[in-house]
């Protein structure tokens, strides 16, 4: 297949090395300006890994569309609305959408796909999702990992599965896309929860935050009309060892960062991420105390011990 990879940061080189790695025709697309951009062009590699010759790296955002059968987004959650514009300027009939970024737009808590909606036709070019666990790192050394492909159109998510899984990466047919979308994008802020019990030598708590975390995921995913079983899956549950604890998790390491007073400059979802589930939260009257405890942290100025207090130690209730 012909793939544009539009977005070339840790996850979107990984993508592109991924699918040149099994087979396909990849072109890796950036920003002229970008220095991740302007890296890859001269040296054909970055901190993660290096690319082959025969993955196409170029800034000509036309020329990647025009060429691709499928295009695959992969930047940060917030900037997609902005982003989407620009491409949407240009013929996307028959293509295929695929975002690989997780999270939810914070001004308007809307899920990534519908914010996809707003400029396509979908009977005409199709919108899908690719979520799950998995770090660049561990990848390039060999390592596999299980990931969801989910869609609206059944058809298009099964072509997907079937030309992306290999013995690096299988992929399984995703059933439920808002459960899909909120759970991955929902982990971020469990993840830097996890980093912050991390940052006060906290992180024997992180075991009850995994299982109240996805609990009440599982509620939002419900009320917003999905499967609460979603959370439970690869989406949400099956991605939290590769972001509650691993070092290489920008959102446990901000959360880290955070509790100890220290900068961290690397992009982390989950900090926006809170405040649009948070949104969700008080819009569709769900309890997300966890949820709630980051982003008053994060965008109140709660004190962390006083927020992690106050999550742990509330009134007593039945665990289900």
């Amino acid at each position: 297949m012909n793939i544009s990879v539009l977005g070339c940061g840790r996850w979107g080189s990984c993508i592109a090395w991924y699918l040149d790695k099994i087979g396909h025709n990849v072109l890796s697309c950036g920003l002229a300006d970008a220095p991740e951009f302007i890296q890859l062009k001269e040296t054909y590699k970055n901190d993660y890994l290096t690319f082959p010759k025969s993955i196409e790296v170029s800034s000509n955002l036309e020329h990647a569309i025009e060429r691709a059968e499928v295009i695959i987004i992969s930047i940060s959650s917030q900037y997609l609305r902005s982003y989407f514009a620009d491409i949407s300027k240009y013929n996307l009939d028959g293509k295929t959408i695929v975002l690989c970024m997780k999270g939810v737009e914070a001004t308007t808590g809307k899920r990534l796909s519908e914010v996809v909606g707003e400029f396509v036709d979908e009977c005409k070019t199709p919108v899908a999702v690719w979520v799950g666990p998995g770090h660049p790192q561990d990848y390039v050394r060999g390592i596999p990992n299980c990931m969801v492909i989910d869609s609206n159109n059944h058809e298009v998510k099964e072509k997907l599965v079937n030309e992306f899984t290999s013995d690096l990466i299988r992929f399984y047919l995703g059933t439920d896309l808002i459960g899909s979308e909120i759970g991955a994008a929902a982990k971020n802020v469990i993840g830097i929860a996890a980093g912050m019990l991390d940052g006060l030598n906290y992180t024997s708590l992180k075991g009850a935050l995994m299982a109240r975390g996805t609990r009440e995921i599982a509620r939002l995913i419900k009320a917003l009309g999905g499967n609460e079983m979603s959370a439970y899956g690869l989406c949400h549950l099956g991605d939290y060892e590769a972001t509650l604890f691993s070092k290489w998790s920008h959102n446990r390491m901000y959360g880290e960062s955070f509790a100890k007073g220290d900068r961290f400059t690397k992009l982390a979802e989950g900090v926006m991420t809170s405040k649009a589930l948070y949104k969700l939260g008080q819009e569709y009257g769900v309890d997300l105390p966890i949820v709630e405890s980051v982003y008053k942290v994060l965008f109140d100025g709660t004190d962390i011990k006083e927020a992690l207090g106050t999550l742990f130690m509330r009134s007593v209730k039945k665990e289900f």
